[in-house]
């Protein structure tokens, strides 16, 4: 057998999903008879309204690499575990859509035997510093994978965003909201609105109204490095700040959200065998 340069794994689990539960509890003796430790024991991926917890912790701050078995949102909960920490994360599909959890139920322990003896490939997925300002006051903030979207939570309304970028003003959209996506997140939300498909690796943002009033605002696609201010314009009550469609700030008119690049990356394991094009080609039925 080969060396193990990994000997420490976390392992976060889909709620709900007992038979992603059986098999994450299986995966641990696995590890075990192969001298890989598994941090805690398996954990369900923490609520989106609940703070870390101290098994949440123990993971981030122990683990070398983080198996996670569900969907996509559940790879976005792990991304918010691990914080500020860069810990590789193989994503295994226990979900619906799986464009983040690449890995197939019966890819997974062949793919772990190589990735414990250091082969294996990573990509360094953009995450997004998200800040919510009222007046001088930040009231929230948080860090996103796939995007931060500005929507009306109540009433079939238009509501005004004034979006900045670099300082310089672009637009004051009237629209049903506004998407700001990454890459990852541009098959997400921002597909569903009309947005482009952007290559993973691009050093770029889009910036994606919600049917807008106007017809002619579509979406652009900015560098990864600008920074982006978006303001809550008048009559435009009911609204929500949400970050990766799990977590929920309510704005108010004269709000404005601070969007930057992080200096944390997202470490995502990738198959070997397929590619990007693989994947989309599969989960869009193209052709």
């Amino acid at each position: 057998m080969s060396e193990s340069f990994i000997k420490k794994i976390g392992i976060v689990v889909k709620p709900g999903d007992e038979e992603a539960l059986k098999t994450a509890s299986e995966l641990s003796s696995w590890l075990k008879e192969r001298g890989v430790e598994t941090v805690c024991e398996p954990r369900r991926a923490p609520r989106a309204d609940a703070g870390a917890d101290v098994l949440d912790i123990a993971i981030r701050d122990n683990s070398e690499l983080i198996v996670v078995l569900g969907g996509d949102g559940t790879i976005i909960s792990a991304a918010r575990l691990v914080g500020d920490k860069e810990i590789p994360v193989l994503g295994v599909n226990y979900g619906g859509l799986g464009y983040l959890t690449e890995f197939r139920i019966e890819e997974m322990y062949s793919a772990i035997e190589s990735i414990i003896t250091g082969d294996y490939v990573t990509d360094a997925r953009v995450m997004l510093d998200v800040e919510l300002w009222r007046a001088e006051d930040r009231i929230a903030s948080g860090r996103v994978l796939n995007d931060a979207v500005i929507n009306k939570a109540i009433l079939a309304r238009i509501i005004n965003i004034e979006v900045r970028l670099n300082g310089l003003f672009v637009n004051t959209f009237r629209a049903d909201g506004l998407i700001v996506g990454t890459p990852t997140g541009s098959t997400a939300y921002n597909l569903s609105a009309g947005g482009p498909l952007i290559y993973t690796s691009t050093a770029s943002l889009v910036i994606t109204p919600i049917c807008p009033f106007t017809l002619t605002n579509r979406p652009i696609v900015v560098p990864d490095d600008a920074e982006i201010e978006v303001r809550l314009g008048g009559d435009s009550d009911g609204v929500m700040l949400t970050l990766d469609g799990q977590v929920g700030h309510k704005m108010q008119v004269g709000d404005r959200v601070a969007i930057r690049k992080s200096k944390t990356c997202f470490m995502m394991i990738r198959p070997t065998n397929r590619n990007y094009f693989d994947v989309l080609r599969k989960k869009l039925k193209w052709g």
